[in-house]
């Protein structure tokens, strides 16, 4: 049976992916209540784990050192009693595979050759330019889901990214093109970089160490 996180530790790494954020952001990264993100919010407010501050009138959320580290405990210590360590590893590892042709992609669909071998900005006229970098997201979305798959039958936390890679697929597709690439939302890049920082706080593997290795 797949592993169920305990809500503190789902909320810490929300956390730790999304650098700062509110309630309803914080809680769209595992698909939680916010009734218990709120919760656990106010638990680790209590101890020291995390703070509250105010960006433009809203709240906002954020790990203190101490809150980092018990999380990054919190981890070690689910995915030592879940028995998911070879699981996730081979997950990683696939994962990572994939990922410098999802950057390229990223690339391609940012910046295209003006004829003269200069890039300028892709003003996304060209229909056939993109659809071909949409297939070869497509192509990229079935492969990054089969391990999803598999990262799911042992931590069930893993389960609601395939939904929110759905979704900002289907908002490319259908013409929302900022869903691709565009920071600050949960665009398809977005949730793929939450994704590669998840895999590497999970394996407690620095991504400073990773890029040099």
């Amino acid at each position: 049976m797949s592993h169920r996180s305990d809500p503190e530790l789902l909320v810490a790494l929300a956390l730790r992916l999304k650098g700062f954020g509110e309630v309803e952001a914080i809680s769209s990264v595992h698909a939680l209540e916010d009734t218990v993100t709120e919760d656990a919010l106010l638990k680790m407010i209590n101890a020291n784990k995390c703070v509250v501050r105010q960006v433009e009138g809203v709240d906002k959320y954020v790990l203190t050192p101490t809150g980092r580290e018990e999380g990054e405990e919190l981890l070690t210590t689910e995915l030592e009693t879940s028995g998911a360590r070879d699981i996730v590893q081979g997950a990683y590892e696939r994962f990572l595979a994939l990922n410098p042709a999802m950057l390229q992609l990223c690339t391609d669909w940012q910046v295209v050759d003006d004829g003269s071998g200069e890039q300028k900005l892709n003003d996304h006229t060209d229909r056939s330019y993109d659809n071909k970098i949409l297939e070869r997201l497509a192509d990229l979305d079935r492969e990054v889901n089969q391990i999803l798959s598999d990262l799911e039958q042992v931590l069930s936390r893993f389960a609601n990214y395939p939904s929110r890679f759905r979704k900002a697929l289907e908002k490319v597709v259908a013409g929302e093109l900022e869903w691709l690439t565009k920071p600050i939302m949960p665009s398809y890049h977005t949730v793929w970089f939450e994704l590669h920082e998840d895999l590497l706080a999970t394996l407690g593997i620095d991504r400073a160490s990773e890029s040099t290795s």
